[in-house]
């Protein structure tokens, strides 16, 4: 196996899906986000952990998603977050993958191919847009919809659903918009309901607003980053606890390497393209097999990440190649090689900083860090027979 590689937690998956659970009542559905390869974690293990655990819907954003979970033996019920092409309509019905729909004519190309399939009562979920601005119908156009929806042959309304713009800041306008939000939601359900129509599962929040808004969960939650082990944004662990809500989110992956080489240079050697880094003293360089085609962002090494290795952290020299970086040691004489060195992680597997610490220094967020991790890197699933 590589030395360049991300070891997945399913021990902590597991931690992090029941630490949620304990924050919702036993009446209110799970629907656990596994798509965009389980944010990088591998959705086919992290779907069969998350079932493991009683999850109720697995949340995908693509057909192909739901195909390879599917074909993974995944039986529980799939919600695709995001909208297909024609062409796609065809296996989301074979493989009996619930979407968004929010007009009669989209909603219709899912009703004729049931026909064609021979398929019955096929669920989807009316989309409403609160202010999201991205799919959806309006909250006053919701009654009509449902109608137009329900009128279709072999189609049945399972649920209704809308989603969050600003639930992870706050700042007072933001929860105010948030709960306007809500409200509107509220709202366009109520309608359907007096047009003499069930909604189905009404859902509204991802995960900030499932550990911080309870009032709003509703029949489902949708918990996405925080299954992963980071929290959202402002809804940290310090808030939480401020509010007398303790929950311990662990990080699921821990993203690894090995120094493969260590060398000595003189004082005013450059390192790597560009020359962007010149040794102002005689210093250890050591090189790491794993760069930006791995998910090692060349603004890491301007940002100021550091790797660990034996317990310290040194900092990247030079511009991140595409297979390869370095770390200055110094004058350390400890490190050699193939030391494990650790990028981010569980601190249990050697890492000093978490995806939540290096998106913070290159100004982005924990989801980007680790559903950057490339397809090349092997996940390595551990659990505490395997660790």
């Amino acid at each position: 196996m590589r030395a360049t590689r991300a070891l997945i937690h399913l021990d902590n998956l597991r931690n992090n899906i029941l630490q949620i659970k304990s924050c919702v009542a036993s009446d209110v559905k799970m629907c656990i986000a596994v798509k965009a390869d389980a944010y990088g974690h591998g959705a086919v293990e992290c779907a069969r952990t998350a079932c493991e655990c009683g999850a109720d819907f697995l949340a995908v954003a693509t057909v192909d998603e739901g195909i390879e979970l599917r074909n993974a033996g995944i039986k529980v019920p799939l919600l695709m977050l995001s909208l297909c092409a024609p062409e796609e309509v065809k296996n989301a019905v074979a493989y009996d993958i619930t979407p968004l729909v929010f007009d009669a004519e989209y909603a219709g190309l899912f009703s004729k191919e049931c026909t064609l399939q021979g398929k019955k009562d096929f669920s989807v979920h009316l989309a409403v847009d609160t202010g999201m601005g991205r799919i959806g119908c309006l909250p006053c156009e919701a009654a009509q919809t449902a109608a137009g929806i329900a009128a279709l042959d072999n189609i049945v309304l399972g649920g209704m659903c809308t989603h969050f713009a600003v639930s992870d800041s706050l700042k007072a306008s933001d929860c105010e918009y948030t709960e306007r939000q809500f409200k509107l939601f509220k709202d366009a359900v109520e309608s359907v309901r007096k047009a003499g129509i069930d909604p189905g599962i009404c859902h509204c929040c991802n995960s900030a607003a499932t550990l911080n808004n309870p009032e709003m969960h509703l029949d489902m939650v949708r918990p996405g980053i925080i299954v992963y082990g980071y929290y959202a944004d402002e809804i940290s662990k310090e808030f939480l606890e401020a509010k007398g809500i303790r929950i311990d989110l662990r990080p699921v992956m821990t993203f690894e390497s090995e120094v493969c080489a260590v060398r000595s240079f003189r004082a005013g050697a450059s390192i790597g393209y560009g020359c962007t880094w010149t040794a102002d003293r005689d210093t250890r360089i050591a090189v790491i097999p794993a760069g930006y085609a791995d998910g090692m962002l060349r603004n890491f090494s301007t940002a100021g990440v550091k790797v660990s290795v034996n317990g310290k952290n040194y900092p990247i020299r030079g511009r991140i190649c595409m297979d390869q970086f370095m770390i200055e040691l110094g004058n350390d004489t400890e490190t050699c090689r193939w030391d494990k060195a650790v990028i981010f992680g569980d601190k249990d597997f050697g890492a000093l900083q978490t995806a939540d610490d290096v998106a913070r220094l290159t100004g982005t967020i924990s989801y980007e860090i680790t559903c950057g991790i490339s397809k090349r890197v092997p996940r390595v699933f551990l659990t505490s027979h395997t660790r």
